[in-house]
């Protein structure tokens, strides 16, 4: 979201891009204690799918820094689209747990449980597809350092549907894990000297809060209603940057 708005508000692409990285280390500092405090992100996994992240980051921040500026409003918003990829699980939002587990997820240990606070049950999961699951990580790392974005939602998108995760769990794991991915991709924008110390500071404040705020909530919502927010923002994000990187050709 504060990318398309940085642009409207007539800051250059590549600029915002490096811009918002700041900020979405901010925003994951302050929601992802919360989170690992009532034990619902999942560190060990986190640990694992960084090693791909990170990757996929430095090189996708080198991409973004010799590329044409036009070209980052349709790569931004065709990777907001692969979004849509969970919306076959819409009707589907009782956590089933997986009793499968590949064999280097099960060497690695990548399960665990959490108390829901909503339905006053203890969630237990195993984490499936390791490899499979770390690939599509490096896809995520690649597009959060091109473009400036935490790639959470596809993060998640990966996290539910292949490493078989439930909704809280990977939206959780995925918000720790955002800030190191960030930071990757924030050490080449500051030396190419995209990163602007004016704009930084308050976008990372108010990112914070907001974060914050966030991570109080979210175990009191429904997965439904996680659902419906989260594709009513990807939406307008994507329209957006479509229509910007028309006329801007």
């Amino acid at each position: 979201m504060l990318i398309p708005l940085l642009v409207l508000l007539g800051i250059p692409v590549k600029e915002a891009i490096a811009c918002s990285m700041v900020a979405i280390i901010a925003t994951s500092s302050g929601s992802a204690a919360s989170y690992v405090r009532e034990r619902i992100t999942n560190v060990k996994i986190a640990m694992y799918l960084e090693i791909f992240t990170i990757s996929g980051a430095i090189l996708g921040a080198t991409i973004t820094t010799v590329i044409p500026p036009v070209y980052l409003y349709f790569f931004f918003a065709a990777f907001l689209m692969t979004s849509f990829l969970k919306i076959r699980h819409s009707n589907d939002y009782e956590f089933r747990a997986s009793q499968h587990q590949d064999r280097i997820a099960r060497w690695l240990g990548l399960k665990g449980s959490y108390y829901d606070e909503r339905t006053k049950k203890v969630m237990e999961y195993n984490a499936d597809k390791a490899v499979l699951g770390g690939l599509g990580m490096l896809v995520a790392g690649l597009a959060a350092g091109m473009l400036g974005i935490g790639a959470g939602a596809f993060k998640v998108t990966v996290q539910e549907n292949i490493l078989k995760l439930p909704p809280k769990v990977s939206s959780t794991t995925s918000n720790f894990m955002i800030g190191m991915t960030a930071l990757a991709g924030v050490s080449v924008y500051l030396f190419s000297g995209l990163l602007n110390l004016t704009l930084m500071a308050p976008m990372a404040i108010g990112a914070t809060i907001g974060a914050i705020i966030g991570g109080r909530v979210l175990n009191k919502i429904s997965d439904k209603v996680l659902r419906v927010l989260f594709f009513f923002i990807v939406a307008i994000l994507i329209i957006q940057m479509l229509y910007k990187g028309v006329t801007s050709v």
